[in-house]
């Protein structure tokens, strides 16, 4: 009987590896949820793996190579923000359409995404270029960490189209329920990276490397690598998404369509992660460049738990769009509820881990005592509100399923905006609570977006929105 689970339970995990298409308005919820789930989360494990690798090489350079780092990941969230807004819409709008069974009506769509994509990630790589010198500095950098890392910004944002697509076509796949081939893109751009990095760093042999810009080109070179393999495949017409001569045009009417969505789902991360902007900088002109490092090795490591709870969030929020597309509201309310109660689940054990073994994680990362206890201190208070972030992340992303970006966006708002930033600011101007104070004020803000989510969810109206 044992021998009987083991195996069942070894075929499950196989089958949503290899990618088997499936009607997810039918069956089992449970194994709806774990066969799209495997391998989201696994995706975005492997993409939080691109912050951890590169800090654990760069680290070796100095903390003034760490603070370049975590300035220009802060910075280009951004462009995180218009990749994930993007993809959310053409996972909503792909999911609806296969859910009602109108496979070329997702694969236009899936075009004219990357038509908006191409266009926008060209826009940002020009700004990035040119201005690094002044966004580093308005991020609160020295001259000195300027001087040393202006190329590592340059090269990161004028190469954002790898970061914009990888995204993008992930979201095409999960909209189409293929999850799999999303997972798989990001083990090649990530095998690539690891490869890649202490190669282009350090060198080998009688060459000394790039320094901190081989980092940028390691994490490039292997990011473009797996948006080629999702290209082959996203033309390759091998899965439910086709994409025939005649969509190789612009499609004005679902142009405008998907912007309608992305906007506000573009806005609703960048409102997050500008958010983040700021508190950097305040954790910078707190503290110094050590607090800098510090915050920026525990903010790393956060990334790296949350990323894989936001793949069970991505999970459920392909099941609201194909259940509602297949007319079965209470199926796709089912799915987002068990979702909640498996990530709230994950997210306290990983709350667990950080709370009492955050010394040895951040000592993986670095030996400076003082960057050392910061980061100690910022993983423990951060990580205290693990359990609201779980539930939190899948009732947003399950509205965004639904095709209601615009209610996440003022959820996000008010928590990033008029309760993170103003606690932040209060506390470094008016106590003197110090840096543990302004890290509270993370947990604070993400619980408040949790409650108010949860509140908006149950109401149902999201049921009623049409894509």
């Amino acid at each position: 009987m044992q021998t009987d689970k083991i195996s069942s339970t070894k075929d499950l995990i196989l089958s949503s590896l290899r990618g088997e298409e499936r009607d997810y308005t039918q069956g089992s919820i449970r194994l709806a949820i774990i066969l799209l789930a495997i391998p989201m989360i696994l995706e975005l494990s492997l993409e939080s793996v691109f912050a951890l690798v590169d800090m654990y090489f760069v680290g070796k350079l100095g903390q003034n190579a760490i603070a370049v780092v975590g300035y220009t990941e802060s910075m280009i969230t951004l462009v995180y923000s218009v990749a994930i807004g993007l993809s959310t819409a053409a996972t909503a709008v792909i999911a609806r359409r296969v859910g009602e069974k109108e496979l070329k009506g997702a694969s236009k769509a899936a075009i004219q995404a990357l038509f908006i994509a191409a266009v926008l990630s060209a826009a940002v790589s020009i700004i990035g270029f040119v201005y690094a010198d002044e966004m580093l500095k308005f991020m609160g950098a020295t001259d000195e960490v300027i001087k040393e890392g202006a190329n590592f910004t340059r090269i990161m944002f004028g190469f954002n189209i790898v970061i914009m697509l990888l995204f993008l076509i992930n979201g095409i796949f999960r909209g189409a329920g293929n999850a799999a081939l999303a997972m798989k893109s990001l083990w090649i751009a990530s095998i690539c990276n690891i490869i890649l990095d202490p190669l282009l760093i350090y060198g080998f042999g009688s060459w000394q490397g790039w320094g901190l810009e081989g980092a940028a080109i390691a994490t490039c070179i292997g990011r473009g690598t797996g948006v080629v393999y999702q290209i082959y495949h996203l033309f390759s017409g091998s899965g439910l998404i086709k994409i025939r001569k005649a969509d190789i045009l612009p499609d004005y009417t679902i142009i405008k369509s998907m912007i309608h969505l992305a906007w506000p789902a573009t806005f609703q991360f960048i409102i997050a992660s500008g958010s983040w902007i700021v508190l950097t900088r305040i954790v910078a002109e707190t503290g110094g460049t050590e607090a800098s490092a510090g915050y920026q090795i525990a903010i790393r490591n956060v990334v790296f738990f949350i990323l894989p709870a936001w793949g069970l969030s991505n999970a459920a929020a392909t099941l609201v769009g194909q259940n509602l597309g297949a007319n079965q509201p209470k199926r796709a309310e089912e799915s987002v509820l068990l979702a909640t109660k498996y990530n709230a689940i994950f997210m306290a054990l990983v709350s667990v881990v950080f709370i009492f073994f955050s010394s040895p994680i951040i000592s993986f990362f670095t030996d400076v005592a003082e960057v050392h206890q910061i980061g100690v201190r910022a993983l423990q208070i951060i990580g205290s509100g693990f359990v609201f972030y779980g539930i939190g992340m899948v009732m947003v992303q399950s509205l965004n399923g639904a095709g209601d970006t615009r209610t996440p966006t003022w959820i996000n708002f008010i928590g990033f905006w008029l309760i993170q930033i103003p606690l932040a600011y209060f506390f470094k101007h008016f106590t003197d609570f110090g840096l543990d104070a302004i890290f509270a004020a993370i947990p604070i803000a993400e619980t408040g977006i949790a409650i108010v989510a949860y509140y908006i969810f149950r109401k149902g109206s999201w049921k009623k929105v049409k894509v």
